[in-house]
Order: C-alpha cells, then sequence, then structure tokens
C-alpha cells in the first residue's frame, strides 16, 4: 500500500519519484584522472581487494588491477573519460566502479564519481610517477594536459606493485564499532611497494599493523551466511602452527571439518573464559568476526570487536581481508625486497 501510494504520488509530481536501489556483490575499483575538457588523463586502475560494500577508504586497494580483463579495464578507461568530458570537469575527479561477474560474463557499474581529489591521489601520483595534483592545477589555471607534455587515455602500466591499506584508531574511539562497512572509519593509510603482490602485500599488512605472526592463535565467529566461505581461509591458516578458538556455530563447522577447535563461549554471561577473556588476556593473536543480523548477535560481536580494538588485536570483519592475512603467511609469501621509493622508481624508468 505504502509503495502503491508513493508510485501514484510519483506520477503526478515528478520532484517525488520512486529510487529503487540494488546492492551488488561484486568487484570495486576506482581511478582517478584530471581532465582539461578535451581530454582525461588515467595514470592507472586501482582493484580494491574488499568488494563492494567496504568504503574505499576502509578498503586495501592493489595498483596495478591483476584481476580484471582487458575488457573490464578498456571499459573503465572509456566510463572514466566520457563522464570527465560530460561533465566538464576542469580538473581532478574520482571515479568508484562495481564489476559484477556472472555466467562467465561481466558487466561495469559507475558507483560514484566525485569531481574532486581523493585520498588515492597521493597513492597513484607515487607509484606511477604522474603528478597529479600539479597537474591538475596547471588545467585549472588554463594550461592543457597536451600543452604541459601529457595526453588523455591510460598512462602505461608501471613494472611494480603497490597495496594501500587502512589505518584505523579504534582503540582511541571509545564505543565505536570496528567492523568494515560502508562508512568510513580508517583515520589513516600506508602503502607496501614491490615487485611482486606478495611483497608488496606484506609489507602493507606489517605498516597497519594487520599482519598475523607466524604462528599462535586466533578466534573465530562467523555469521552462518559466511562460514562456507570461511571454511577454505581457516583450513589453510590450520595447516600452520596456530591454535584455533571459536564460538558454538563456528566450532560445530570446523569439528565437522576435522579441524582441532578450542570451543569459547560467546555470550558473556555464559561462564569463563568467554570470548572477550581470550582477547584481553593475550591468549589470541587475532580474530576473525562478520557481523550477523538483529540486535542480540550485533551487540555480542560488538563486545568481541571492541575488545580486540582496545587490545590491539588484529581484528578481520571482512573474509576478503582475512584471506590476504592468511595467503601472506603460507610458503614464501614473505619474500620482499627492501629498497627506498626512488629506487623503485630509478629501477622502473630503466625499465621504460
Amino acid at each position: 500500500r505504502y509503495i502503491g501510494q508513493a508510485l501514484e504520488e510519483g506520477t503526478k509530481n515528478s520532484k517525488h519519484p520512486v529510487l529503487i536501489d540494488k546492492y551488488l556483490q561484486g568487484k570495486e575499483c576506482e581511478v582517478d584522472a584530471v581532465c582539461d575538457g578535451e581530454e582525461v588523463l588515467i595514470p592507472g586502475v586501482m582493484e580494491h581487494i574488499e568488494r563492494a560494500g567496504v568504503h574505499s577508504g576502509d578498503s586495501m586497494a592493489m595498483y596495478p588491477a591483476l584481476n580484471l580483463t582487458d575488457d573490464e579495464i578498456r571499459t573503465i578507461v572509456d566510463y572514466a573519460t566520457s563522464l570527465g568530458l560530460g561533465l566538464r570537469i576542469r580538473g581532478l575527479m574520482n571515479v568508484q566502479f562495481v564489476i559484477l561477474r556472472e555466467g562467465g560474463k561481466s558487466k561495469v557499474y559507475v558507483l560514484e564519481v566525485n569531481p574532486r581529489g581523493s585520498r588515492t591521489v597521493p597513492f597513484i601520483s607515487k607509484v606511477t610517477s604522474v603528478p597529479l595534483v600539479r597537474i591538475a592545477i596547471k588545467v585549472m589555471l588554463g594550461q592543457s594536459l597536451k600543452q604541459q607534455g601529457y595526453h588523455g587515455g591510460l598512462w602505461k602500466k608501471q613494472k611494480l606493485v603497490a597495496i594501500k591499506a587502512p589505518v584505523f584508531s579504534m582503540s582511541k574511539l571509545v564505543g565505536v564499532d570496528t567492523y568494515l562497512g560502508p562508512e568510513m572509519k580508517s583515520t589513516g593509510e600506508v602503502m607496501g611497494i614491490d615487485h611482486t603482490f606478495p611483497g608488496a602485500l606484506v609489507k602493507s599488512l606489517l605498516a597497519s599493523g594487520m599482519m598475523l605472526p607466524p604462528e599462535g592463535a586466533i578466534l573465530i565467529s562467523v555469521a552462518d551466511r559466511d562460514k562456507p566461505e570461511a571454511l577454505p581461509i581457516i583450513k589453510k591458516l590450520s595447516t600452520l602452527p596456530y591454535e584455533m578458538y571459536a564460538t558454538e556455530g563456528t566450532a560445530a563447522m570446523l569439528t565437522g571439518a576435522g579441524i582441532r577447535v578450542n570451543l569459547i563461549p560467546k555470550k558473556l554471561h555464559e561462564g569463563h573464559p568467554n570470548v572477550v577473556d581470550v582477547i584481553q588476556d593475550g591468549t589470541v593473536d587475532a580474530v576473525i568476526n562478520t557481523i550477523t543480523g538483529g540486535r542480540a548477535p550485533l551487540a555480542d560481536g560488538f563486545q568481541i570487536r571492541r575488545a580486540a580494538a582496545e587490545k590491539r588485536t588484529p581484528c578481520f570483519t571482512s573474509l576478503d581481508t582475512a584471506r590476504v592475512a592468511v595467503d601472506a603467511l603460507v610458503g614464501d609469501s614473505q619474500t620482499y625486497d627492501v629498497s627506498p621509493l626512488n629506487e623503485y622508481l630509478s629501477r622502473r624508468d630503466k625499465d621504460r
């Protein structure tokens, strides 16, 4: 009845249309660009590690986009160029995309366009040597890209890998829930750069305080809908010298999969040690906790996440983040090169 009345009112008055949103659980990526009214320069495409639903400021982003097809990248460049020219932007712009892949086909959606600089401008400028701010200022003062020695389109992909990782101040923000969602909660970011993805990943995790120790213990409490996706991650972690602690539902899943686990009460009144105890006393070195619907389950998870924040224990509320953190421990993933930024850039310039 409510929708019926709204639709009827919408047909009478165009100022009150009915907007229907659909959430697409796809891969998110973004570009920073400079438009001078005639051309759009795109230094590179950044791919998010966390899928859509996590604010771009709270997600890990990598350059170059290692998991996008050539067609997807061409579409992103085409859309960004059309938007910049169509909106008559003079200066910086940021465009965020969601890629939905179904049945062997992919479709690129524009999530949002911001006619301004974004937090990733310093990141993409450093790893591509395209001084976006300087170029944009000159564009706004009337100097075209061509006059500055640049051209429109996608800048040449560099022979390095860089990952931007968020940094949080949750231990200082009392009462703030730490789960990652559409609201931005990070207060800074770091960059890991190397010649390989594993090397750049380890550096970014170390710098952001999210690197797991090579051995230890972990507390796992995941929502029912996330259990099938979480199991392969936990199985990989169980091949390492890790002790598993889990709440009832998650513990049953792990036991059924043949993984040894310690059952820990989730509700604080159900005895000791409970989920907060094992975090506060340092029994566990990390936490994987995904949120469930409903007020009571959300409140229980909040106690876990707040305890981890106050203890400064890595807490993963996105399985995508947990996956790469576990991958960083397996095999020779922790092999990385240590060089100053200018040395990476000089090596790259010689390759060009």
